[in-house]
């Protein structure tokens, strides 16, 4: 009786290893089979368009103003829009996709931020100048205001669904000022979806949320 079980619980245990590497390998396979035959590059201000979309709200897409680099090298509005929402789009002339969409209430931030580095202040002179101005009231962050990333490493998209290639999602939520003790939130994320914040008592402090994507 005892040899039979001994046998029946291996058996059972093979099968499911043997399971689980057909699963692997089907996977693996699947993976392989990933083609980007339908999709084209991003060479039109339609394209810049559509593809900064993505990173709204699926619901709040028709009606939110899209601005940003057009494929002339020109900054401009690209779309007009009045909804909450402010997108800026991919700039073409730089490696990589980056699209975001941000509450039009952060828009005064933003746009101080773009006059900073188009005088050719660093990242860090930028950090410095709108932390003494938030400091001084000159310039404010609504607490809890939102910021949508749409990145990746390609520059190719699907015409009919304008998802740029392997393109992620992630989100932050502006809290100036705020800390670890004040939130209970970690400084580093504790897994690669938990949610943290960063720059933790300074006027860029926001809690960080990078949801696990399909892609991996």
């Amino acid at each position: 009786m005892l040899a039979g079980i001994l046998a029946s619980c291996n058996t059972s245990d093979k099968t499911k290893i043997e399971d689980a590497e057909s699963s692997n390998e089907t996977l693996v396979e699947s993976v392989a089979e990933k083609t980007y035959d339908s999709y084209k590059d991003i060479a039109s201000d339609e394209a810049l368009i559509a593809t900064a979309l993505m990173a709204v709200p699926k619901e709040s897409r028709a009606n939110c103003k899209v601005i940003g680099f057009n494929m002339a090298g020109d900054f401009v509005t690209l779309r007009e829009g009045d909804n909450q929402f402010i997108v800026l789009a991919d700039d073409p002339k730089k490696d990589g996709f980056n699209a975001a969409c941000y509450h039009k209430d952060l828009e005064p931030f933003m746009a101080r931020g773009r006059a900073l580095r188009k005088e050719g202040k660093s990242a860090r002179e930028v950090f410095a100048i709108r932390e003494a101005e938030m400091k001084s009231g000159e310039l404010q962050i609504p607490t809890g205001a939102t910021l949508h990333i749409y990145y990746g490493d390609k520059t190719i998209y699907n015409p009919e669904t304008s998802e740029v290639a392997d393109a992620i999602l992630r989100y932050v939520v502006y809290m100036p000022w705020a800390t670890a003790e004040s939130t209970g939130l970690p400084e580093v994320p504790i897994a690669a979806n938990h949610p943290w914040i960063m720059n933790p008592g300074t006027h860029r402090a926001h809690i960080m949320i990078s949801p696990i994507n399909e892609n991996n």
